[in-house]
């Protein structure tokens, strides 16, 4: 995989979740939330992103329900990923979000209570994004000497 430079977004009706990553190191990280309040606002703040981060791809999380099925949530996040790869013509990929909010509840643990998990959210979902794609390291058995 060649070096790039990824961004990550856990798209709600109220809040964005977004999260850096690049390929080299296979490492995301929570970046910001901001609010979701008007298409100019959101699509305002998306563009300063880019300039910022300059991403070669986007992953945005895909709402499923528990048993991977379609919700109403789910329209809305294609909706927006199409969105971001029609006003900015960069490769967007969907990645499965279930388990997410939880899973950042838990890794920001009592410390986070009353926080906005949105960019943790996002910065698993970018993690498990550069998982599902980093080869397996394969070793050969030990040889033995003497």
């Amino acid at each position: 995989m060649p070096d790039e430079t990824l961004l990550a977004f856990d798209y709600g009706t109220q809040f964005i979740g977004v999260a850096v990553g690049n390929t080299l190191t296979g490492h995301a990280r929570p970046l910001e939330v901001f609010a979701n309040t008007t298409r100019e606002a959101r699509f305002a703040r998306v563009e300063q992103l880019l300039r910022e981060w300059q991403p070669s791809r986007l992953v945005v999380g895909l709402a499923l329900d528990a048993d991977g099925g379609e919700q109403p949530m789910t329209a809305l996040c294609r909706r927006f990923a199409n969105q971001l790869h029609g006003r900015y013509g960069l490769p967007v990929e969907l990645v499965d979000e279930r388990g997410t909010s939880l899973a950042a509840q838990s890794e920001m643990g009592a410390a986070g209570r009353g926080l906005r998990v949105d960019a943790v959210a996002a910065a698993i979902i970018l993690q498990s994004y550069f998982d599902a794609r980093s080869p397996v390291l394969s070793h050969p058995p030990p040889r033995e000497t003497g």
